[in-house]
């Protein structure tokens, strides 16, 4: 069956990880989801929750318990302490987010919940499973091309083709599709793979666009974001109904 098609039954709980903001005054922070992500997933017959910033593992544990699928958003660096080197940007960091989201994926993976991650995201499931990030993506080498694509800033409409992989979980996600056309906005990208995860998705200058891990349920990572476009590219929006179709069932 078409997942576009599918739109019957019950709406299946997709939890979705909040941005978090600094305090603007005295008071409180920000945690919060773009309304992007929340029409989608409405489009693609979810019921979307948001987790609270927290590291209350008893708290995550009920989420994970709760909820039949996740996505992880882009956002804030992950911290490099974490695989061993300095962070290039303690700026770009945010604890409140790592503290959340490395537990949150570790049990996701353990209980085997359908899960999609986009830019840092997907970099989080690399890093959960043992691997590392380039800190900046413009000191590599292009490969197959002169020069590296423009991988900032361009979120309203394709920056780069990717190359997909044949038989994988994107590849029958996007519609079998082996090249599509993706937006970007990223600084950093997969270094080292994790235990298990594979690369299935590659912008024509080598730079690593989608991972997954094969031995699970579904479990994927791409490296732009869907959110933006999946109004306007039909390979997009099947992301969400794919994920949400894999929560339902």
């Amino acid at each position: 069956m078409d997942i576009l098609a599918s739109q019957h039954g019950h709406r299946p709980i997709i939890c979705v990880t909040p941005r978090w903001f600094p305090p603007h005054d005295i008071f409180c922070a920000g945690e919060s989801i773009g309304d992007v992500f929340m029409n989608a997933l409405l489009d693609a017959g979810g019921m979307p929750v948001m987790i609270p910033v927290t590291d209350d593992e008893a708290v995550i544990r009920s989420y994970v318990d709760m909820c039949d699928g996740f996505i992880f958003p882009g956002g804030h660096n992950v911290d490099a302490r974490i695989w061993g080197e300095d962070p290039i940007s303690y700026d770009m960091l945010c604890p409140e987010r790592d503290s959340l989201e490395m537990p949150l994926m570790q049990m996701i993976l353990e209980a085997d919940k359908p899960f999609l991650g986009i830019c840092r995201g997907a970099q989080v499931l690399n890093v959960v499973l043992g691997g590392t990030l380039e800190q900046d993506l413009t000191k590599l080498e292009p490969q197959g091309r002169e020069s590296l694509w423009v991988h900032t800033t361009i979120l309203d409409k394709p920056a780069h083709p990717v190359e997909v992989s044949r038989d994988s979980l994107l590849y029958r996600c996007v519609g079998n599709k082996q090249m599509v056309e993706v937006n970007s906005s990223h600084g950093q990208c997969m270094g080292k793979l994790g235990l298990g995860v594979e690369v299935t998705g590659r912008a024509t200058d080598g730079i690593i666009e989608a991972i997954e891990v094969p031995s699970k349920r579904y479990c994927l990572g791409v490296q732009w974001h869907p959110e933006y476009t999946w109004r306007t590219l039909a390979h997009d929006r099947r992301l969400f109904h794919s994920l949400v179709e894999a929560a339902r069932s």
